[in-house]
Parts: C-alpha cells; structure tokens; sequence
C-alpha cells in the first residue's frame, strides 16, 4: 500500500491532504510538500475513519489529550466520556492509554465514541497483558509486541508512540552519568529499561526496524518516535542519556521517511524555561525538521495540583519557538487518574498556551484574532467578544454570574469603566478609524 507520504512524493494530492488543508486554511499543495518534505505529517490508516489534521511547519500548533484506565481505577464509561469531553473542549488528538481492564474493549469504545484520530502506545498493552499471563516484563517475547502493534494498527489508530531510541548504547550512557535524581518516569520507557537489562538484551524495537517499519507503512500509521528518557525532575533536564535517545529517534526516523513511513520525534518531558528554545533547536536540526511533539513541557517541580499551568507555560514558549504538537497536561498530574473535568482544563489550558505561541510563530495569522478582539473591547461589542475567544463557553458563564447595571459594561468597573469613559470623545475618529480596523481583524 503507499502512503500518504509516498503519494506526496509522487506530487499526488489526496483527500486527507485537502482536509487537512482546510483545518488550517492552507493549500492542499502546502500540505503535499510538507509530507513529501517530512516537515508534517496526517492521518492515513485506511481501517478507521478519521477527522484529519496536519501536524508540523507552517501549521498551527496542535493539542493532544491523553485518557486511559489504571489498574486501581477501570471505569470505561468515564473513559469514553473523558474522550468526548476532550473532543468538545477542542483537542486535535487523543492518546488511549489504558493499563487496566480489557485493554481492546476500551480501545474499541473510545474509538467508536469519537472521530478524532487515535494514537496508542502499544508497550503498555503488551507489557501489562504478559504481567498477568507470566508475572513479569522482563520475560516478555519480543513477537507478541510486534502482534500487538500489528493489532492496534488493524484496528485504526492513527499514531504510535513507540520507543525504538532506548537502546544498549542510550542505557549506557544512563548508566555513565550516574541515573537520575528523578529516576524514570516513562512506563514504556521503564518496561524497556528494565527488559533489556534483564536480559542483556538490545531493545527488539529498535534491533527489528524493519519489522517495525514493515507494520507502520502497510497500515499508514504515524511512527511517533517516543521519549522514554525524557527527564522527570527539572535536575534532569537535556542530560546526556536524554539526548542519545534523541540522536538515536532521529536516525530511525530518517531511515523511516526513506521506506515512506511517516514520524514525529516526542520530548523532553520537565524542563526549566531557559532551556526549551535549545530543545526545540536540537530536535529540529537533528531531526530534519521533522514534526515535534512537545511532552508537556512542565517547567517546575513544585506545583502538583497546578502542573497544568506550569505546563501551558512550557508549551506556550515551544510553540513560540516552533514546537508542533503538544501533550496536554491536566491538574491531577502527579497525584492520580484525571477525570473528565480535569480533562477539559487540561485541553483549555493547553489551547491558550497553542495560540500564545502561534501568536509569535505564525505572527498575524494567529494575531488577528486578538486585534478582532481588541477592537471588540473598545467597542463593548460583548457578542463579537464571546465569538472571538478561544474560551467561549467559559466566557459566556461567567458573565451572567455576576449580573452588571448596564448592558455595555460588566462588574468589574460598572458605571466607572474606562472605554466607556473615553470613547464618546473619540467618536468621529472611531467611526473613521472603525472600517479600517475591522478590515484588519478579519483579513
């Protein structure tokens, strides 16, 4: 089967092309080069219908939710509700990441309940099924997760977040710098860690490529090169063992584009902000541009309960400084399983931290919309206000929750409000000025 990258090489245009091309208000030529150029990636497995998005250069950062069960809460009714939630607050993506329960029941619910493209990340799947059948990781065979993968890729899912970068050389280099002060917090990366060195063994994700390879281009699916080493401690941040992974995903995921598979790379997990431009440069030059998918950032240790604004603002500078794909982060991180509420802060609060840094990437593409708003403001036009913002709904309830004396104005300020104030002594100018500075907004 060709992909869409192959197609994109041979100067084809499909309908996935044209439908990504119109979520960003781009052509559908802009979308081809890109794929055929590995800067952006789509939807293409043919097993699943799927509302399709680009994700990479010249595109509008994109969000990703991640739900799931865990072995002490197995709820799959909250679980299909947490992806319906995820969908309506406007995320891009969503990531299945169930460990407990039946694992393909689940998949198949949330599947069915959305049109979002789906990604997974098959390790858990086949690591949590051979603990029950066996008792352990460590004594895993490799054929059942490429079974599992080859399931997944069968059934639909759009991308996979699979570790082919931990591998004996990146493991020594841990080994080297004397682990972590935070130690590993991938689970996929920690069931790798622990495999290989159990049984002395080269990671078979990264030892059969090809196999792997083999399975991603005959069903179309997205290699997410995934960061298994991504620090978990702000101390940890842009270590060695951090950035092996980081070399090694970069070669897989050239070698990759070269069989017509389409990647992303993923990092680098906490990090402070004075060191996120250097990781969105390095990711970029080593891996040729290719589509980066920003694992938060979360740019502090100490605010568990509120990781998702320490995030928003992590992912806000990536953005700014051309990270492509961002992983939501909700307040519960850290502390336990998100609800469906939590979900929808985590997708709000990772929305405003996609457009304040398309604000400086895309420049005013993304920045007409806050001069629409703006001038919205001057004008008290409270109806262009809610249809301008990002945060509608939020906006629309907390007005009327604090009824205001007059209709123009709200309770901050009443009768004492500045624009209200000043205008009328700028009305010819305004009316002058009006035409001019709408145009502007809307382009």
């Amino acid at each position: 089967m060709k992909t869409q990258l192959d197609l994109a090489r041979e100067g084809v245009i499909t309908e996935n092309m044209k439908e990504a091309a119109i979520y960003d208000d781009v052509t559908p030529e802009f979308i081809r080069d890109g794929i055929a150029n590995g800067t952006i990636v789509i939807y293409g497995n043919p097993n699943r219908k799927s509302r399709v998005i680009g994700i990479g250069g010249g595109l509008k950062t994109k969000i990703n939710a991640s739900i799931g069960t865990s072995p002490d809460i197995i709820d799959i009714d909250m679980e299909v509700k947490k992806a319906k939630t995820a969908e309506k607050a406007g995320a891009d993506t969503l990531m299945e990441l169930s460990t407990g329960g039946d694992l393909k029941k689940i998949r198949k619910n949330v599947l069915d309940a959305i049109s979002l493209t789906v990604g997974t990340v098959p390790l858990y799947q086949a690591a949590t099924e051979y603990i029950k059948k066996d008792g352990s990781v460590v004594n895993m065979d490799s054929n059942f997760l490429f079974d599992v993968i080859e399931e997944q890729a069968e059934e639909g899912i759009g991308f996979m977040a699979i570790h082919c970068g931990i591998n004996l050389t990146t493991l020594e280099r841990l080994k080297k710098q004397g682990y972590r002060y935070g130690g590993l917090v991938s689970r996929g990366g920690s069931f790798l860690t622990a495999w290989m060195n159990h049984n002395k063994r080269e990671n078979p994700l990264y030892e059969e490529i090809d196999r792997l390879i083999a399975i991603m281009k005959k069903h179309d699916v997205i290699l997410s090169l995934g960061n298994g080493l991504r620090a978990g401690a702000i101390h940890d941040s842009t270590d060695r063992a951090q950035i092996q992974e980081l070399i090694m995903n970069s070669e897989v995921a050239e070698y990759a584009q070269s069989k017509g598979v389409q990647i992303i790379v993923e990092g680098p997990g906490h990090i402070p902000i004075d060191e996120i431009e250097t990781n969105v440069i390095l990711q970029k030059r080593l891996s040729n541009n290719a589509p980066f998918y920003m694992l938060g950032p979360i740019t502090t240790d100490v605010t568990p309960g509120y990781d998702h604004i320490s995030s928003a603002i992590g992912a806000a500078i990536s953005s700014s400084h051309g990270a492509d794909f961002i992983c939501y982060v909700t307040p519960p991180e850290h502390l336990g399983l998100p609800k469906p509420e939590d979900v929808k802060e985590g997708v709000m609060a990772a929305k405003v931290a996609a457009h304040v840094g398309d604000m400086i990437k895309l420049k005013d593409k993304a920045k007409n919309q806050d001069l629409k708003m703006g001038i919205a403001r001057r004008d008290l036009d409270w109806k262009t206000q809610y249809e301008t913002a990002i945060t509608k709904e939020r906006a629309m309830e907390i007005r009327p929750e604090r009824p205001e004396t007059a209709e123009d104005t709200c309770t901050m300020c009443g009768n004492l409000c500045s624009l209200k104030g000043v205008n009328k002594y700028y009305a010819e100018d305004l009316e002058k000025g009006k035409k001019k500075t709408y145009e502007l907004a809307v382009g």
